[in-house]
């Protein structure tokens, strides 16, 4: 499967965003779908993920209770909404997917990356 994120932009400290990772193939819907992101300088971290039919979702310290993944399989996208957003938030947001099993917090069980999309969270 293909993807390619999209939603990024420019903020303020308080904001909301909501990235779209939109996805080619018919198969979307087996398809566990991870959020992560890269600041400047820090390594790629988990933010979020969600299972295959929307039942089970999962996310880092620093995402829970502010941001919430959805996804709408007839429209082949998953969506990272994210609200209260701070300075701390800013990065490159990358969509990830990985065929069947759980949703998983680490890099290396997705099979499939997005280009990335750029989030910036001003003071």
């Amino acid at each position: 499967v293909q993807l390619q994120a999209s939603g990024g932009g420019l903020v303020q400290a308080g904001g909301s965003l909501r990235l779209s990772c939109a996805a080619s193939g018919r198969t979307f819907s087996s398809y566990v779908v991870g959020w992560f992101r890269q600041a400047p300088g820090k390594e790629r971290e988990f933010v979020a993920a969600i299972s295959w039919r929307g039942g089970t979702t999962y996310y880092a310290d620093s995402a829970n209770n502010r941001f919430t993944v959805s996804r709408d399989n007839t429209k082949n996208t998953a969506y990272l909404s994210m609200n209260s957003l701070k300075p701390e938030d800013t990065a490159v947001y990358y969509c990830a997917a990985r065929r069947g099993g759980v949703v998983s917090t680490s890099m290396s069980e997705y099979d499939s990356w997005g280009q990335g999309t750029q989030v910036t969270v001003s003071s």
